[in-house]
């Protein structure tokens, strides 16, 4: 079964094809500084050109369907949804924080995937591993990072994720250094990350299938802002 996965929920643009017997084929990350659409295709046919498939040779379409950035998660969700329906193929919706959670290590201690939503926001959750299985220990949720690592003080932590790189000093601030590891190496989301687990996944439904936003976008926060100090 080959697996063309699309990851556009943070700036890093990932496509990969993963094959279910033989693994990853080809995968392509790119730091995306304008826009994602502008890229992913120019992406996907590179893939497919030095891979040696074709776009007729794929029997699914996974992708990731957020949190993260509002604008990236809808291009890469339309992009699928095109793809999936035109080929007539199946489609299969996957949470940014569980592909983040996925390409950690095992260790002891929590893992927690944070992802930058700005100003110190992020959107995380909480995993543990448990019999050698990554477990998820709560929802999905966005919040003031500072509350959100007062909360975890005296815990083992492994913090992945672009919202644990860009707000290091902090977390070291709060968390101290003794028990927290930056897994760095594996901040980046990777399509075919997305693609294992779409492995062990059933279909959704492409008429239903949405992205997963979370939060209200920043641009959403500051205008409700703005109209508090105006009343």
């Amino acid at each position: 079964m080959l697996i063309l996965a699309i990851d556009t929920a943070t700036k890093i643009g990932s496509v990969a094809l993963y094959e279910d017997k033989t693994g990853i084929i080809g995968e392509i990350n790119l730091y995306v500084k304008v826009n994602h659409s502008n890229v992913i295709m120019k992406a996907v046919d590179s893939l497919f050109d030095l891979s040696g498939y074709t776009i007729k040779d794929v029997d699914k379409i996974a992708v990731t369907t957020g949190p993260g950035s509002f604008t990236g998660i809808r291009i890469g969700v339309a992009i699928a949804k095109g793809l999936a329906y035109s080929l007539k193929k199946p489609i299969i919706g996957i949470n940014e924080l569980d592909v983040l959670a996925e390409t950690g290590e095992e260790r002891e201690g929590l893992i927690v995937p944070l992802i930058d939503a700005r100003k110190e926001r992020v959107y995380y959750s909480q995993y543990k591993y448990e019999n050698r299985k990554l477990v998820r220990k709560e929802e999905y949720k966005d919040g003031e990072l500072r509350d959100i690592l007062e909360k975890l003080k005296g815990e083992k932590v492994v913090f992945i994720g672009d919202g644990a790189i860009v707000n290091q000093e902090l977390i070291k601030e709060i968390m101290g250094e003794d028990n927290i590891v930056f897994s760095k190496a594996n901040s980046i989301p990777r399509a075919a990350m997305a693609a294992q687990m779409a492995l062990h996944h059933e279909d959704d439904n492409i008429y239903t299938l949405e992205p997963f936003y979370l939060n209200k976008s920043q641009a959403e926060r500051e205008k409700e802002e703005r109209e508090k100090k105006n009343n």
